[in-house]
């Protein structure tokens, strides 16, 4: 029976992936109990147990009962079943044995490894990426994030389909035809394609609309201050912290998925605008880089990036690391304008590790969001930062210049303009960029 027969039989695009969706929201409704199994490689930098550790997190966050664990050395995954073939006949017996539902691989696995694995261990094979792309559908609540996390499981789905079919026989039904010379697969397939089709479009309606809301801002020179970070580090904590806002926390890994602005005042009466946006984390899956690129963009436009830290996590450089590279990706010139903030500094006692930090960051902030702690000194560094990014400059400015006057209204702070009888004479705040640009007109 396949997996696909109760669906009506001649669907409409959207019903059908609507039926789907529900139809796998149901199977998971029970906890399942898994079997976590990780690689553990030379390569530099690896850390197997911290890893598994996080796989756990991730498996709890979604719903799932961990079982065991269970870690392989290797120089590199096999191409066939990333574990070799002895190890996924001891992880089967080790199936049968706990009575598990799934076994998740700490790594993203390939169409062929999934199909490889699914023939000998007799429980759903979910990877790392399935895994995360589950908790984002979970979380996502607004419109925007739903299509963005929705668009990132087709990506991730339509090329596994043929490796993923016995899973789906398991979960109510296998990969059967429909039709004469036309297979369910097939069906399938044509089907995501058109969702993902149709997906882009909205994302990208979306994006025009996040646009005009950046430009709209620009030109009422309505600063910026992105928070980022690593998942669980306490950004949405921080936000209703700096601006008196009441968002959903919850110490679990991705509590926030959806972007949100605020408004807020620092030292001075300053008001900015604080977005929070969605935590990283190694291994993040490339699928959701690219799905979620609209809300991604913010941290583009942003004048500040604080980065968060968790400092009471054991691993916070390296996961200062990894927030780094995937920031990297989206912005290369992020560190350009990143303030690093340590945060929960009440969970730690260890005054020797802030000296050292003050030495290595020296322009960091350390606070606690949750006690108040340092709160006022960061908002002061960020006042500074601003302040300090901006450039006072008086222009004489040919009227032949209307374009740039333009762009001077539209990202400048204009503080006076006086008619001369071939220029405007001017005098406006601007950005560094800005600024390098108007250097011509400065009469120096």
């Amino acid at each position: 029976m396949s997996f696909l027969a109760d669906c009506p039989c001649r669907p409409s695009i959207r019903s059908r992936t609507v039926w789907i969706q529900e139809r796998c929201e149901e199977l998971r409704e029970h906890e399942e109990k898994a079997i976590l199994v990780g690689l553990e490689t030379n390569r530099p930098g690896d850390d197997i147990e911290r890893s598994m550790e996080e796989l756990e997190l991730l498996a709890e966050t979604a719903g799932a009962e961990v079982g065991a664990r269970v870690t392989q050395k290797r120089d590199a995954p096999d191409p066939d079943n990333y574990i070799g073939k002895g190890k996924t006949e001891e992880l089967s017996a080790l199936v049968q044995m706990h009575d598990a539902d799934m076994v998740i691989f700490n790594d993203e696995l390939s169409p062929s490894q999934i199909r490889n694995l699914d023939q000998v261990i007799d429980a759903k094979v979910i990877d790392r990426t399935n895994l995360i792309l589950d908790i984002f559908a979970r979380r996502a609540l607004s419109r925007e994030g739903k299509l963005q996390v929705e668009l990132a499981q087709m990506h991730y789905l339509l090329p596994r389909l043929i490796g993923l079919g016995n899973q789906l026989s398991r979960l109510g039904g296998g990969i059967g035809t429909r039709g004469p010379g036309e297979t369910q697969l097939e069906v399938d397939r044509r089907v995501i394609r058109k969702r993902i089709t149709d997906l882009k479009k909205e994302i990208k309606s979306l994006r025009k609309h996040r646009a005009l809301h950046r430009q709209r801002r620009k030109r009422n020179r309505q600063n910026i201050v992105s928070l980022v970070g690593y998942t669980n580090a306490g950004k949405s904590t921080l936000l209703n912290a700096l601006t008196g806002a009441d968002l959903y926390t919850e110490d679990k890994l991705f509590a926030t998925l959806d972007p949100t602005v605020r408004r807020g005042r620092l030292s001075g009466g300053k008001e900015v605008l604080f977005t929070d946006t969605v935590g990283f984390i190694e291994k993040l899956p490339e699928q959701l880089i690219t799905a979620f690129q609209a809300t991604l963009e913010e941290l583009v436009a942003a004048d500040i990036l604080l980065h968060v830290v968790d400092l009471s996590h054991p691993e916070y450089l390296k996961q200062i690391e990894i927030v780094r590279s995937h920031l990297a990706v989206i912005d290369p010139d992020y560190y350009k304008h990143e303030l690093l903030v340590f945060n929960k500094i009440d969970l730690v006692d260890d005054i020797s590790e802030k000296s050292f930090l003050e030495r290595e960051f020296p322009s960091a902030s350390f606070i606690s969001a949750l006690t108040g702690e340092g709160l006022e000194e960061l908002k002061e560094n960020i006042a500074d930062y601003l302040s300090n990014q901006r450039r006072n400059l008086k222009l004489y400015l040919p009227y032949s210049e209307g374009k740039l006057y333009s762009e001077l209204q539209d990202h400048g702070d204009v503080q006076s303009v006086v008619t001369r009888p071939d220029h405007l004479e001017i005098i406006v705040d601007v950005d560094p960029a800005l600024a390098k640009k108007l250097e011509p007109f400065t009469g120096s």
